[in-house]
């Protein structure tokens, strides 16, 4: 289930404020994603919607964001072309890389799939690429103005009809794409592509496929979207995408996460991400979570809090514990599952706390951990292994207190 979505601003590549949002899993982050929508279309299309829903439920966090001029992002969209959409990326990749980590997979549907292809070189941590309906050449979207054509051409600008929509188009947009070489871009990738395209496609035919695969190296797939339609409007369309995608980079992440060098620092970094009041990045290792705070508090609600954090450790130390007595002891127990709760509570109100801890003054943190154990196994040996959860380092450490000791870094 993914965690609620994140709204956010940052600044694209004219310095208008873009319109963003950040679909985050609601466990660990395996990777981070970037989606760049159909041209005229918005973050918020059913394609992408669906992808991003699918990927998060996968542990993939997917940034959308509208491009200059479109949706909820400022900036004149008559100003705006296939390069400045190729900026726009390349400076979403970048807010990425600063405050949470560099997108691993970059994913574009129509045009954005051909802007992806032409940003990947300027986003050296992505390694793969998939495209849905992509164009081969950038210059195919120029059909959908028709007889307006002439009139870009010839006065310089035109007000064009796409989807009920009235879209000012400048000659300069025309002059753009058709300098733009996708199939060259594609050529010299060295990442992994996956090309997804319905054959029926009547937007972008089929053929755009072929020319996009052919001119690709390996390693190099492509998956028949069957009958769907060009911008995935049935759901179900949408969501087969986002699984194959899924699956298909899950060999490549993997590959990456082996070869990527262990994180140099000490211990677990936590860092602000400058997103909402208390939102934070925790890495330990190659491992990256998200903590933060409820929103009754001014958090944003997209991650666990610290104390939650506390309760896990303890919960997990509590089960790895139970496994390892369980398997030195030869005792058949099945799936082990602790449930920690915590609340701050008045000392002289825990009944069930150690005497000393009743006669303390003032509130304490009180931790109640209920402990499941499967299996077919007696009654004494149930309550050992309850009192064996007490001897978890975790426990121990909760108990006895810590030294914590601060210095400047």
């Amino acid at each position: 289930m993914p965690a609620k979505p994140i709204r956010l601003t940052f600044e694209g590549h004219e310095g208008a404020e873009l319109a963003a949002r950040l679909d985050l899993p609601a466990g660990a982050v395996r990777a981070y994603a970037l989606f760049a929508h159909c041209f005229t279309c918005s973050k918020d299309v059913t394609a992408a919607r669906r992808i991003a829903e699918a990927l998060t439920s996968d542990g993939i966090a997917v940034l959308r964001f509208d491009f200059t001029g479109l949706g909820g992002s400022g900036g004149d969209f008559a100003s705006t072309n296939f390069s400045s959409n190729v900026s726009d990326l390349i400076k979403a990749a970048a807010f990425l890389r600063e405050k949470y980590e560099a997108p691993k997979l970059l994913i574009g549907h129509s045009l954005g799939g051909a802007a992806v292809i032409a940003a990947a070189a300027d986003i050296p941590e992505a390694v793969a690429v998939a495209t849905i309906g992509a164009p081969a050449d950038a210059d195919h979207v120029a059909h959908n103005f028709g007889a307006d054509l002439d009139t870009i051409r010839e006065k310089g600008r035109a007000e064009v009809t796409l989807a009920g929509r009235s879209f000012t188009i400048e000659k300069q947009f025309l002059d753009d794409i058709s300098a733009q070489n996708v199939r060259e871009r594609v050529a010299h990738l060295k990442k992994a592509l996956l090309v997804m395209h319905a054959p029926l496609d009547e937007t972008v035919g089929i053929d755009n496929a072929t020319g996009l695969f052919v001119a690709a190296k390996h390693p190099k797939s492509f998956v028949s979207l069957d009958s769907a339609d060009h911008l995935l409007s049935d759901p179900r369309d949408a969501a087969y995408a986002a699984r194959v995608i899924a699956g298909w980079v899950s060999r490549y992440l993997e590959t990456a996460r082996e070869t990527a060098a262990v994180d140099t620092r000490e211990g677990v970094h936590v860092s602000e991400t400058g997103l909402g009041k208390f939102q934070s990045t925790v890495v330990s290792g190659r491992h990256r979570l998200i903590a933060d705070e409820p929103e009754d508090v001014g958090g944003l609600d997209s991650g666990p809090s610290p104390y939650d954090y506390l309760a896990a450790a303890l919960g997990a130390c509590t089960v790895m514990t139970l496994r390892l007595y369980a398997e030195r002891k030869g005792i058949a127990a099945g799936r082990i599952a602790a449930t920690v709760l915590h609340a701050k509570v008045h000392a002289a109100d825990c009944e069930d706390c150690a005497g000393e801890i009743r006669e303390r003054d003032g509130r304490i943190d009180r931790f109640e951990r209920r402990i499941a154990i499967e299996g077919e196994i007696d009654a004494d040996t149930r309550a050992r292994m309850l009192e064996i959860a007490d001897r978890c380092p975790v426990h121990r450490t909760l108990e006895a207190g810590a030294a914590i000791v601060t210095r400047q870094a």
